[in-house]
């Protein structure tokens, strides 16, 4: 009797996780309790980084086999068909539609030439590419990676599936944590590049936009940068359509879903497909070290790339335009046009740059996508 006892305890154990565990499986999940820890107490992108902890939790469990069929060890499984939307390219333009249907482009179409600030602040993008090869990550990596200074979650989530997607893990939360960091990461560099005289400028309000001006600029840019860009069809269709079906006045309710339901169901399952890829033997490795350290360069050198041809467009001006806008350039929208708008009123509490800056905002998330197509189109992606 006790002989069954012990043998049945035994199986029951050898059958459960805990025989299966490991340190590198307890590892992970220390990482994705610390995302949503830094989701909820610190409000770090919370709808992105609470999912993605939570499925790096749960792919870490030893014995769950998320990715599989529960009768048979083939490929299948809740997971595993939600995996699929990033593995088809489908989650990332859904999210772009819902950007678009969120975001006005008026600042941007009553101030064309913050377009330069939004291509300036890619720099970081090929900098850091060139950067990541020297490091010894190929051709494909590199790209994946440079993406990152685009501050643009999904662009660099759909270019690493296409070109790099043994790599999905670290770079997403590469680039969503920097994304959340913004607010830390760009205040320092802005005031490092600019004076304090230049910080407190005040730019003059923005010419109003016409109806018509706001929904023949989704289709012209769109059909101009695809023409140009073919790679970044994808991305920037679905943005544009988002924007158009905003501002056309005639399909409310299908503005009303992109901006709400539609792109916080694809945030979930973007989230949780993200972190189901961060197995151990693909995290744990010191190339996403490696990841996160250029995610980081990229991302700053971007900001001061924004900055700096601020600075050219502030002396070009007659120092009329405040440099500080250039730090929008990056595709964080809308946060780094409210940290510029911050930075700027800490100085002149009478300065509202928020709409200067939601230009080189826009122009950012535009930029990001063609640089994404760019590389696309060299690596074959």
């Amino acid at each position: 009797m006790v002989s069954s006892m012990l043998k049945t305890f035994h199986d029951f154990f050898a059958a459960s996780g805990l025989s299966q565990f490991e340190w590198q499986q307890g590892v992970m999940i220390f990482i994705g309790l610390v995302l949503v820890y830094l989701a909820i107490k610190k409000g770090y992108e919370p709808m992105l980084l609470i999912p993605i902890g939570f499925g790096a939790i749960i792919t870490n469990l030893p014995g769950t086999t998320l990715m599989m069929h529960p009768h048979g060890g083939e490929p299948g499984g809740f997971f595993y068909y939600i995996y699929q939307g990033i593995h088809l390219e489908m989650f990332p333009p859904i999210i772009f539609m819902g950007v678009g249907a969120l975001t006005d482009f008026g600042p941007l179409i009553a101030d064309p030439k913050t377009f330069l600030l939004g291509a300036a602040a890619q720099f970081g993008i090929f900098i850091t590419f060139f950067g990541s090869l020297m490091l010894g990550f190929s051709g494909h990596e590199a790209a994946s990676i440079g993406i990152i200074g685009g501050a643009d979650g999904p662009t660099a989530i759909f270019t690493t599936m296409k070109l790099a997607p043994h790599l999905i893990g670290p770079i997403a939360v590469a680039a969503y944590s920097y994304m959340a960091l913004v607010p830390m990461i760009q205040p320092p560099i802005m005031r490092l590049l600019t004076t304090k005289k230049q910080r407190q400028i005040i730019m003059h309000n923005l010419r109003p936009v016409s109806k018509v001006e706001k929904i023949v600029f989704p289709l012209l840019v769109m059909i101009v940068c695809i023409l140009v860009v073919p790679a970044s069809a994808p991305l920037l269709a679905m943005l544009m359509f988002g924007n158009l079906i905003r501002e056309a006045g005639v399909v409310e309710r299908l503005s009303n879903a992109a901006q709400n339901e539609i792109i916080n169901i694809t945030t979930i399952f973007l989230g949780l497909s993200v972190g189901t890829t961060m197995t151990a033997d693909s995290f744990l490795r010191i190339d996403t070290l490696k990841i996160l350290v250029m995610g980081a360069v990229a991302f700053s050198i971007s900001t001061g790339a924004g900055v700096l041809f601020g600075q050219i467009m502030w002396y070009v001006s007659g120092k009329k335009i405040n440099p500080l806008i250039g730090a929008a350039g990056v595709s964080a929208v809308p946060m780094a046009a409210r940290v510029v708008h911050k930075t700027a009123a800490e100085e002149n509490p009478k300065n509202f740059l928020l709409m200067h800056a939601m230009g080189p905002n826009v122009a950012g998330v535009i930029g990001s996508a063609v640089a994404a197509g760019v590389l696309l189109s060299i690596f074959g992606g």
